[in-house]
Order: C-alpha cells, then structure tokens, then sequence
C-alpha cells in the first residue's frame, strides 16, 4: 500500500512568442523551470497549414513563433515576458542578427486579456527606461492561430548540437541564458 497522494493534474496555460529563429530560442525556453513543452512554428500570417519553405518567402505574412506550453505555478508569464526580451532584439524591424526577413520579426501574439496587458506594461516600462538604445518594434497582437513547423524543426539545438549553427550562434545564446537566469533553469539530473 503506498502512502503517496495523487497529485492533481497541473493547470497549464500557453504563451505565443516570435523572437527570431526559433531554432534558437526554443532551446532556450526549454530549460525553464515550469515549462512542459516548446513547440517551433508558425503564427500571425494569412496561409493555412504553411511551410518552412512558404514562411521563408516572406509571401505567408507568418513569424516564427513558440508556442509554449507552461505551469504557471511553477513559471509566471511574466517570467517567460522576461526572457523573451532578453533572449532577442526587439527593436530591429524584421531581423534578428544575420536572419532577415517578417518572418524573423519580434511578436508577441497574447491568448487572454491579462497577457496582452502585461505586454504592453513591460514594453512600455521598457521603453520609459530606455533600456534600449533604439525604439522597440515588437508587436503585441491577439493570438489567432498556430502551425507547428515540420518535424526536422522540433527540438532542433538538442538533437544537432554539434553542426556549425547550433555550436556557433545559439550554443552561445543557452549559455548566456543559463548565467544570466539560473533560478529559472529545470534541475538537471547528473
């Protein structure tokens, strides 16, 4: 007979965020305490179902996006707000480093209400204590629909950590995360 209680099914909520290459920034929030699952793809365009290859022509009107699933008893939006300004430039207009193009621009697309507010709040705190040099160009518009991206795209640094892009550009990016917010970091099993 075992002595341990069952516990409830978590509540979970969802966070929609464009912040460049999701290749990139995926990886990023995977490490955070509190979220189940990141899934890269498509958000914020007018084509149903679209792939890589039509998001990357510019012609969809789709960013990359996260779609990311989360407990907020264990990780609050306005954590997840917080690394998404870090873990990006939001005052270049479509880009983000050497990627170019609306597919690669700053978005954050709020599921409630209460998300969208708390977006604007912290982009205007932002921008009242110019913690930028330039004007932040992030949009905050209502989430409407996601498409995951192809498999191949789906946990991407993890499963090609030793190719070029992933050593050189976002190998980089998990490190600096992983100084700059060690309280947010999952326990890692030895």
């Amino acid at each position: 007979m075992s002595n341990l209680t069952p516990t409830p099914a978590a509540k979970t909520e969802i966070a929609t965020f464009g912040n460049g290459c999701f290749w990139c920034t995926e990886a990023i929030f995977q490490e955070m305490k509190g979220v189940l699952q990141v899934t890269s793809g498509y958000s914020g365009g007018t084509v149903a179902n679209p792939t890589y290859e039509e998001v990357c022509s510019g012609e969809t009107g789709h960013a990359e996006c996260l779609h990311i699933l989360y407990d907020p008893s264990l990780v609050t939006y306005d954590e997840l707000l917080h690394v998404f300004w870090e873990s990006h430039d939001p005052t270049t207009l479509n880009r983000q480093g050497n990627d170019i193009g609306t597919q690669y621009r700053s978005a954050i697309f709020y599921h409630t209400d209460e998300q969208r507010q708390k977006a604007e709040h912290y982009k205007a705190e932002l921008e009242k204590n110019k913690a930028y040099d330039n004007p932040i160009v992030t949009e905050i518009t209502p989430f409407t629909v996601f498409y995951p991206a192809e498999d191949y795209h789906q946990n991407y640094y993890n499963n090609h950590s030793s190719q070029p892009y992933c050593y050189l550009v976002i190998r980089p990016k998990v490190e600096k995360f992983e100084k700059a917010f060690k309280e947010q970091l999952k326990i890692k099993l030895p």
